[in-house]
């Protein structure tokens, strides 16, 4: 079995990091593992291992008949038998396949908030799952919506997972600082308004703690209106903006809670890094983030900052109570949601 993951960039976005985390952990069990970006190289292109057939395919617009070819051509050239498309890259795929039919296609949906969408929203998607051989989504309502509105029979749920490599031994805490983290592109689906609204009250609070903010910032309205709120408040100085970072396990490792405000979410690979890092998790209650939390972190209703703000709060207040959640959710992790737990469905799938 030769299995490629197709992916539109290496920027440092969850689908992204799943993609390069599956190339990598396919290693030791398949003949051989490949992963192939269409658009655009990134960040993450350094965390790709060495042992995986790489390739960058210059993918110019929509419908590209060279990249197709090309890829065809690698396809064909070094035996692989499954493409795994993730995201938006199924559309590549499923034209790579009506190019060369033998090809197995397997299309990976990350994002959760496609089930508030309906078919006359994903009709490039509806017609191009005739061509899939099998979904995996990140949750089960992913699934069902999978089940429910495109032409797949075949559709299974699949969690998210880091290397056990990555769980960090337990560091001594008392090098954690007063830091909060929320590792996260700056897009509206993220909610990083609901965010600082709840940190200004931590803020007032504990004005020692800062907040740490790592993801892309795509200069646009939705980053401007963050500044401005931040200027307003006076949290310029408590508040980092990070940007996208390639050291982002140091990062975590360093502080002592890790946030997601998200109003949508499938299954958070920040949340599985905060867990492998030892931190406290605070999230709001969407997607698959209850089941992950599994009782060792804090939830919140989307969309509340108030509600946000307490859980916050309840951990920088009780540091007796952080770590022993903390400890717990990296144990959860640990047994859960790495690769020795995760590829053994993912080959059964293939």
């Amino acid at each position: 079995m030769r299995v490629l993951q197709l992916i539109d960039s290496l920027d440092a976005g969850g689908a992204e990091r799943m993609a390069v985390s599956l190339a990598n952990g396919l290693v030791q069990h398949v003949d051989k593992s490949f992963l192939c970006t269409s658009r655009k190289e990134g960040l993450l292109k350094e965390d790709i291992d060495p042992s995986v057939g790489y390739l960058f395919l210059k993918k110019k617009n929509t419908i590209d008949p060279g990249a197709i070819l090309r890829l065809r051509s690698y396809i064909k050239k070094n035996n692989i038998t499954v493409i795994h498309a993730h995201t938006t890259s199924f559309f590549l795929a499923a034209q790579v396949k009506m190019v060369y039919p033998k090809i197995s296609l397997i299309w990976h949906a990350h994002y959760g908030n496609r089930i508030t969408t309906g078919k006359d929203q994903n009709k490039a998607l509806y017609l191009c799952s005739r061509y899939f051989n099998g979904i995996i989504t990140v949750n089960e309502e992913l699934k069902h919506w999978c089940l429910q509105t495109l032409q797949t029979k075949r559709v299974e749920y699949l969690p998210n997972f880091v290397s056990s490599e990555s769980i960090e031994p337990a560091m001594n805490e008392g090098l954690r600082e007063d830091t909060i983290v929320c590792v996260a592109n700056l897009k509206t689906p993220k909610n990083h308004m609901n965010l600082l609204q709840a940190f200004k009250q931590v803020n007032a609070h504990y004005p020692k703690w800062r907040l740490q903010l790592v993801g892309k910032d795509f200069k646009d309205d939705y980053a401007s209106v963050l500044d401005d709120f931040c200027k307003e408040h006076g949290l310029n100085e408590a508040v980092e903006r990070l940007g996208q970072r390639s050291d982002v396990a140091e990062l975590l490792q360093s502080a002592s809670i890790g946030v997601l405000s998200s109003d949508s979410e499938g299954l958070p690979m920040a949340l599985l890094e905060y867990g492998a890092a030892g931190l406290a998790v605070v999230t709001t209650d969407v997607g698959h983030c209850r089941e992950v939390i599994a009782g060792y972190g804090k939830l919140a209703p989307p969309k509340d900052s108030d509600a946000l703000a307490k859980a916050l709060i309840a951990y920088i207040s009780d540091e007796k109570l952080r770590k022993e959640d903390a400890q717990g959710f990296k144990g959860h992790i640990l047994e859960h949601y790495t690769t020795g737990a995760v590829i053994p469905k993912l080959l059964n799938m293939y």
